[in-house]
């Protein structure tokens, strides 16, 4: 029998030794009563009431190919490979204080984990198994390509701990892949997830990107089919986005690449919910889709604003009042960590700041905005100028109140960031 919400909150106040009226007989029966009601009506939210985890976040910016879309810090040249994997196990020597609280996730992101051999990521594993407090239970994902995915390779990563892949598939469709610039190919990308599954891996991620020139409507949903298919039970679905210095950029300033078309990427999102919803997928946040029981920990605690440390170079951290960001250059990185200096910039938030990213990253999951938590970041003033703003898209039918939350309607999420900056304060 699953354990609800107000289950789990009751058990983390008796562990914390909040001995007041929650200890035991009838106390401990209405004590469970009031957090099952407030939680249900909202007027709690159980995950920011009890903070007391956090995640880590390991960036490996290293790639076999430029993909032509990516702005996220990389290189294609791996000579500084070995030299990053030591640089990083002593940055996580350097920040054991940065947060206090047990780590439940660990997301091993890039540029493109999987290209590690399975000994720097154990060295990696055992590094951080020695300095923070890791949950028994954590998730620990590591972002894999399809073209790195063996057999060998998956029963290490399932032997050391990993158990949750993120597999950047993108598409079933060669054309795709090869427009994109990516290093694997269609066969590839089944048969990898195929092979995951034979080596124990069931808790599974695939991305997709939607929206480029070549796909057609009936393309995006043979990939979707696919991906229900080989019981994938959690996707993130993106759609092209043409960011400002990147090779797609260039090409398309160049006339060499089609621009993207938005009017076909919102068809292609609103056929993406349709299609999610029929399959029994829940669309807890805009871009990801779970199966009952397989969201991703480590993103939602982004979006529930819980705290994280990030490690290497560009990686980005956040203990609440602070984020700081790591410098986005492989040697000066590792040059820095050979002198035990951690090479980062950091700005403390405001309680605007604050406030704004709460708008921003609530309203993009299907929870929302709660109003409770909002009213004690802003107080009742801005509380309320914000519901009156908001009620302009809930006529628009963009959004609704859910109780004590705005929650964006399936409409209303072509639009999200739009009306996020709208609340803004």
């Amino acid at each position: 029998m699953k354990t609800n919400i107000a289950d789990k909150c009751f058990n983390r106040l008796r562990k914390s030794n909040l001995r007041t009226h929650t200890g035991t007989g009838i106390y401990a029966h209405k004590a469970k009563f009031l957090l099952n009601y407030f939680c249900r009506r909202q007027y709690i939210d159980p995950v920011i009431l009890f903070k007391t985890m956090a995640g880590i976040y390991i960036h490996i910016p290293f790639c076999r190919k430029a993909c032509c879309y990516c702005n996220f810090h990389f290189s294609v040249s791996q000579k500084l490979l070995p030299q990053m994997v030591n640089a990083i196990a002593q940055e996580m020597v350097l920040r054991t204080e940065y947060i206090n609280e047990k780590i439940e996730t660990v997301y091993f992101g890039g540029g493109t984990p999987s290209l590690l051999r399975a000994g720097d990521i154990a060295l990696l594993l055992n590094k951080m198994h020695s300095l923070f407090h890791v949950d028994d239970n954590a998730e620990i994902t590591l972002e894999a390509n399809p073209d790195d995915m063996a057999a060998d390779k998956l029963s290490a990563w399932k032997s050391m701990g990993i158990n949750r892949l993120s597999i950047g598939t993108q598409s079933f469709f060669d054309e795709d892949l090869r427009w994109m610039n990516r290093a694997h190919n269609a066969r590839q990308a089944y048969n990898s997830i195929n092979l995951a599954v034979q080596s124990g891996f069931d808790n599974i991620s695939t991305d997709f990107i939607y929206g480029t020139p070549g796909l057609t409507n009936e393309q995006w949903l043979q990939n979707l089919e696919m991906a229900c298919q080989l019981h994938i039970p959690h996707l993130s679905c993106y759609a092209l986005t043409v960011e400002p210095h990147t090779v797609l950029r260039r090409m398309i300033d160049k006339q060499k690449k089609e621009d993207v078309d938005a009017e076909k990427q919102s068809a292609q999102f609103e056929l993406l919910m349709q299609w999610a919803a029929g399959k029994g997928y829940e669309h807890y946040e805009i871009s990801n889709f779970a199966k009952p029981g397989f969201r991703s920990l480590h993103n939602s605690s982004y979006w529930q604003g819980k705290h994280y440390i990030g490690l290497g170079p560009s990686a980005h951290s956040f203990n609440g009042n602070t984020r700081q960001w790591n410098i986005s250059n492989n040697a000066l990185y590792i040059e820095n960590l050979h002198k035990n200096i951690v090479p980062f910039e950091q700005e403390e938030l405001t309680s605007t700041q604050q406030l704004n990213e709460y708008i921003m990253t609530a309203l993009r999951t299907a929870k929302g905005i709660n109003l409770f938590h909002l009213n004690r970041l802003s107080g009742e003033k801005i509380t309320t100028d914000i519901i009156k703003e908001a009620e302009r898209f809930i006529q628009q039918d963009l959004m609704e109140r859910k109780e004590n939350a705005l929650v964006l309607t399936s409409k209303g999420k072509l639009f999200a960031d739009g009306i996020a900056a709208s609340l803004f304060r």
